[in-house]
């Protein structure tokens, strides 16, 4: 087996996929950019009078652009002028308490909400059904677009805003942005979830929740396959179009025996890994016989090939296309959905539940929660049946499970062939048996504590920067150099602007704040770092660190790492260690299935800076902490 210790230089990887060259751009001339800019500030000035995400979202559209200079196409300058004038007239609108855009029937609407993890304005859109009558339950559609390399806020919003009346649905539709192009990973999973809930607030009373649909293609399909089998009690139905399923096998260039801190981690996003959920949800695959990502539904197929249990897998292929979806070739698709509908209207909830998870990250189906494992990122599996008052679950590599969100009175557990106590909900396992109880531990892996250093800014997180004088300032400057390297890339990959915050416990009588603290510096020159660091099982000082029993020279040598915070230091939520995302601009250049984890739980770099990459470094340890936050026994 390999050995945990490796050097791998983050600046150079070795990576066979193509990249995605930057588009062109088509700079608006001096006058219309006075114009951008002279609007730009006249609906900032508007909108201090309405606080509407709706109106808000024009504002940003037009900032962002102007700001990395994203004038992709030649109406790029023209198109920021259209939504700036759309959002001053929604300002007026929203002034006079009304909202005239949300009338609209016979295109989509264009709409924005204000995201939870670092309060920027992400847009989404929504189409309401032809003759929609407000009497009526409606199927709910969540469409994900593809890759799209000159794809701006603008250029989403215009097309929605101005988008001319055409051929609408007897269904409602909902696009999600994703936060621009990362194939709805890490803060874009967040996005098509909150999205869904934005619409929701809007339109909820009119959806059926037995009748929601997963659908997109290319980029949109590998958001699909690992949307709909993660969450499968979500969604009624998945319909996949090309994409990729599987790590290995799409990107080229991933060496054949990597680290473990990488092998693990491709288990987190991998949608091959979980093809058994398709027990759980129906799958319309689409693929056209000679696009190359016809792979990603070969791979679920295959993996199914030896499951026995009951699902529903189907492969829609069509003869001779490439890399296409043709309308024919949805109707097909969506004919094959509207049956599985039609099945799904006539259950009111599923007796039992196969689920598959190798992450506490999800482990939602339904009326099951899987809230701990014995070992992360290995296969776990639960058989479950509720009826009449009686689950009986048979379980592998499940640690913590509960049964709640069921209106049906449970009168009896049985799990693993052992006997509950009657009235529970909530079970553990310790020494090899299960027992009743929702307590975790303050360090424990669990649903929102199972790492790795990319699950922290999936959800709310402040930055806390350094602020004092530093133990080394080679190690200083280069822990800055991250630190800012981070802001720009969630600035035009993630489409916000990182929350700050200053060093410190809440102040007296203040709330004790939910989010993820993302700490940069060393334990002098940020006292946040100093006060959580007793919690941390590591040793660092001025001049040595030791992590997972080895020690290093300070001086040349930086921790990066998360951790969960106790009661005593935060209460919620992890604290990470000078890192952002563990891969970087490079990765976002190429395929989206190069947004994996790099480093796990924790690891030991030193600098290697380079004229492109002044934040480069070489990894010299890293890996996963135990179920219990704790280096593993060697």
């Amino acid at each position: 087996m390999r050995s945990f210790v490796f050097v791998m230089l983050i600046a150079l990887p070795a990576l066979a996929q193509p990249t995605f060259p930057i588009p062109k751009a088509f700079p608006p001339d001096e006058k219309t950019l006075a114009e951008i800019k002279a609007k730009t500030a006249e609906l900032e000035a508007a909108m201090a009078k309405v606080d509407d995400p709706s109106v808000k979202v024009f504002h940003k559209a037009a900032v962002w652009i102007a700001k990395h200079g994203e004038w992709f196409t030649d109406k790029s300058g023209q198109q920021t002028l259209d939504v700036l004038k759309a959002g001053l007239a929604r300002a007026k609108a929203a002034s006079d308490g009304k909202r005239p855009w949300l009338d609209a029937r016979d295109k989509p609407i264009a709409l924005g909400y204000k995201s939870r993890i670092d309060d920027s304005i992400q847009p989404f859109s929504l189409r309401y059904p032809d003759n929609f009558d407000p009497k009526k339950k409606y199927r709910f559609d969540v469409v994900l677009h593809g890759r799209d390399s000159t794809l701006t806020e603008v250029k989403f919003l215009h097309g929605k805003e101005f988008a001319k009346p055409g051929k609408g649905t007897d269904y409602f539709v909902m696009e999600a942005y994703g936060r621009g192009n990362n194939a709805y990973r890490w803060a874009g999973e967040e996005d098509v979830k909150e999205a869904m809930e934005a619409a929701a607030e809007l339109v909820g009373k009119y959806l059926d929740p037995k009748q929601v649909v997963l659908r997109g293609f290319s980029m949109g399909g590998a958001g699909t396959w690992h949307l709909g089998l993660h969450h499968p009690g979500t969604f009624a139905v998945m319909q996949p179009g090309a994409g990729f399923s599987a790590t290995r096998g799409y990107h080229k260039g991933l060496e054949a025996d990597p680290p473990e801190s990488i092998t693990k981690g491709l288990h987190i996003y991998d949608a091959v890994d979980y093809a058994e959920n398709c027990f759980n949800i129906p799958v319309v695959a689409y693929s056209g016989s000679k696009d190359p990502q016809k792979l990603a539904a070969d791979n679920i197929e295959n993996a199914l090939k030896t499951f026995k249990e009951p699902h529903s897998f189907q492969h829609i292929v069509a003869p001779d296309l490439e890399h296409k979806q043709p309308a024919e070739w949805w109707a097909k698709c969506d004919a094959e959905i509207r049956k599985h509908l039609e099945a799904k209207a006539k259950i009111d909830f599923p007796e039992r539940i196969r689920f598959v998870t190798y992450t506490t990250k999800f482990g939602h189906c339904r009326w099951l929660q899987v809230d701990g494992l014995d070992e992360h990122y290995a296969k776990a599996t639960v058989d479950a049946t509720l009826k009449d008052g009686k689950v009986v679950a048979m379980t592998t590599n499940v640690r913590r499970i509960n049964f709640r969100g069921r209106t049906e009175k449970i009168d009896s557990v049985t799990i693993d062939g052992q006997a509950m106590k009657p009235g529970e909900e909530f079970f553990q396992k310790k020494n090899g048996r299960w027992i009743s109880g929702s307590e975790h531990q303050t360090f424990e892996k669990a649903h929102n504590t199972c790492g790795p250093i990319d699950d922290a800014f999936t959800w709310q997180f402040a930055v806390f920067a350094p602020g004092g004088k530093p133990w080394h300032d080679a190690n200083h400057a280069f822990i800055e150099q991250t630190r800012t390297t981070f802001a720009a890339t969630w600035d035009k990959f993630f489409r916000g602007t990182l929350q700050t915050r200053p060093a410190g416990p809440p102040a007296k009588g203040e709330a004790i704040p939910r989010f993820n603290s993302i700490l940069f510096g060393d334990p002098q020159s940020n006292p946040e770092i100093a006060r959580l660091l007793p919690e941390w099982p590591i040793t660092w000082t001025k001049d040595k660190l030791v992590m997972n029993g080895v020690e290093y020279d300070a001086k040349t040598h930086i921790p990066m790492m998360i951790y969960p915070k106790s009661a005593k230091n935060g209460g919620f939520g992890y604290a990470v260690l000078n890192s952002g995302h563990t891969f970087h601009k490079d990765a976002f250049a190429g395929s989206n299935v190069l947004l994996y984890p790099r480093l796990g739980d924790w690891a030991v770099v030193k600098p290697k800076p380079t004229k492109d990459d002044p934040a480069a470094y070489e990894v010299v340890a890293s890996g996963y902490f135990d179920e219990f936050w704790q280096f593993k026994k060697k």
